[in-house]
């Protein structure tokens, strides 16, 4: 079986940082394809496409990258291990299953039911073994990976920084600025869930960041953070998690899932929001401080 992560690390590690890509894989398994009812490029709408290409300078600045090589719409890690919808499946789901939440409801599940327009992925029903031996197969190796990673770095540096990278639909969100009020469309969202999940030191900084680089940018709306934001998520324990979301109008052509020219100048920039987030210093002692 061909890989289903990739992990890329610097020479030596500098920064307490980790860098992730979960929904960016493109590599579609066979047996997806052929139970599937919609054309490659349809099952493509769903997926985080050059996310991973776009924080690939992580190494080069001193923080691991972390890459899932499998598809979203195969199994989607940014998901608790067995949220599942019922109505997907011929058989019975165990009692331990999540059969009910608004993820489900909406057929975004550990295993999704429909991809980004809710055009539905397969022609027939589906075993909960094939469920259960993929979640053990793709999704289970990923957080194995993940949570190492972040181990390693708040061992090296007593804290770690996640970086957990995605993508959004163009014109997903927008928001009223400047002085005449115009709307325009948001570029990043950044979540932290509330400043749950991280330090608003980190988020500051990445927010000022992508501000004076000219992005459009908002908190915690739509997108507040997903599974991996939630629960690696722990400031108290020197994990802070931050979810990135750029909206695919800046470098990518949504219908035929193509590069443009600016996704040159993004990548640059992400590679400098690694850096600088990455230079901050200890959240958890600049709090110690201020409390003293």
């Amino acid at each position: 079986m061909a890989p289903c992560l990739r992990i890329d690390r610097p020479t030596r590690q500098t920064l307490p940082v980790v860098v992730a890509s979960p929904h960016s894989g493109r590599d579609y398994p066979d047996d997806l394809i052929a139970r599937s009812a919609l054309s490659a490029l349809r099952l493509r709408s769903s997926e985080d496409s050059f996310v991973d290409e776009i924080f690939a300078g992580a190494p080069d600045c001193g923080a691991p990258l972390l890459q899932a090589l499998f598809p979203r719409v195969y199994v989607d890690v940014n998901r608790e291990p067995f949220e599942l919808d019922q109505a997907m499946f011929a058989d019975p789901l165990p009692a331990y299953v999540t059969t009910r939440n608004a993820r489900i409801a909406a057929g975004l599940g550990t295993i999704a039911r429909v991809v980004s327009n809710a055009e539905p992925i397969y022609s027939d029903k589906l075993t909960f073994a094939e469920a259960k031996e993929r979640i053990q197969t793709y999704y289970d190796p990923y957080h194995r990976a993940l949570a190492a990673l972040i181990e390693e770095t708040r061992e090296q540096f007593g804290y770690c920084i996640l970086l957990d990278c995605h993508s959004m639909p163009s014109g997903a969100v927008s928001q009223r600025g400047g002085k005449t009020g115009r709307v325009r469309p948001v570029d990043a969202v950044l979540g932290d869930c509330h400043a749950t999940a991280c330090d608003s030191l980190v988020t500051n900084e990445a927010e000022r960041l992508l501000v004076d680089m000219g992005y459009a940018v908002q908190r915690n709306n739509p997108y507040a953070g997903g599974f991996v934001t939630r629960h690696y998520g722990r400031p108290s324990e020197g994990i802070h998690a931050l979810q990135i979301e750029l909206s695919r109008s800046v470098y990518m052509d949504e219908k035929r899932v193509e590069r443009l020219p600016t996704i040159t100048k993004l990548s640059q920039d992400m590679a400098n929001l690694v850096r600088s987030v990455g230079r901050i210093g200890n959240p958890n002692a600049k709090l110690s401080q201020a409390a003293e």
